[in-house]
């Protein structure tokens, strides 16, 4: 029996929580595309048994979400029923990694307690999943955190994604080019949120759902300026003035909850986490 099974191993935030937990928390199988389909409930009889799942595994970008709904029903909410199924049938806790659900939100900082207002279709699809696992506790005695991520950021995220595109483009010269200059959100650096994701798997109450965030709004000009302070650089920026369907004006997570059940709080400030990536990405050149 292994210590942690990761679904989803080979993506974002799974590559970096796989390589902190083989280093001091314990045995690892790494779950990846090459091992089938999550939505396919044979794939899940080919894992070994472990301690703890951390399911990471599943469709996230919210813009794929509008024109693939099926897709990431199958990948999310199936594919979700499957790691319950597993969890059930070897003893196993649940470390579901969720997001943002709460919609428009109708006050700040926004507590786990805010309605869950999901508001495209891949919120939609995590909220169902959150159902199921909620279900699980309930009538199968599953123990599970359900951890809502905010914005996640760091080194290794697919430059589809602003901070990340936000480098390139400096990299690359010329000018920046965003979408909306006004919107806000709450960014949690990746090695936080590794942190939440052990804290969770180790402390966990029988059943919980936490926000997991910085506690702080931050806009995309004053990222775009604080990338450019961290680069050295003074491009022009333009403004497509695109504003996406359901666009959110303002995030802030409420994380009190996080700290009192499982001792997390977020550490590094976004000056310090887009400093780190632009010292790694000089090291990766």
């Amino acid at each position: 029996m292994v210590d942690f099974v990761i679904s989803g191993a080979s993506g974002f935030i799974g590559r970096s929580l796989s390589e902190r937990l083989k280093q001091s928390h314990g045995s690892v199988f790494e779950m990846t595309a090459s091992a089938g389909d999550v939505s396919d409930a044979s794939t899940w009889l080919k894992l070994p048994a472990g301690r703890v799942l951390i399911h990471l595994a599943g469709k996230s970008y919210v813009p794929d979400s509008w024109s693939n709904q099926a897709d990431f029903l199958r990948a999310n909410v199936i594919g979700t029923q499957n790691a319950i199924d597993y969890c059930i049938k070897h003893k196993m806790k649940m470390v579901y990694i969720s997001a943002y659900l709460y919609g428009m939100p109708e006050y700040f900082p926004i507590p786990e307690n805010h309605p869950v207002k999901p508001n495209n279709p891949y919120a939609s699809s995590k909220h169902m999943a959150e159902q199921l696992c909620e279900f699980a506790y309930k009538y199968n005695n599953l123990s599970v955190a359900i951890l809502r991520l905010f914005n996640v950021y760091g080194p290794g995220q697919r430059s589809s994604f602003l901070i990340p595109s936000i480098f390139e483009q400096i990299a690359s010269g010329g000018h920046i080019t965003v979408n909306d200059l006004e919107p806000r959100r709450d960014y949690v650096y990746i090695d936080d949120v590794i942190e939440a994701i052990i804290l969770a798997a180790q402390n966990m109450p029988s059943f919980t759902t936490l926000n997991i965030g910085s506690g702080y709004s931050t806009s995309v000009r004053e990222v775009v300026e604080l990338i450019q302070r961290v680069c050295g650089t003074n491009l022009p920026v333009i403004a497509r003035a695109l504003v996406r369907d359901q666009e959110i004006s303002n995030v802030v997570a409420d994380v009190v909850l996080a700290e009192k059940l499982i001792g997390w709080r977020p550490r590094t400030s976004l000056n310090e986490g887009l400093r780190k990536i632009f010292a790694l990405n000089g090291q990766n050149k």
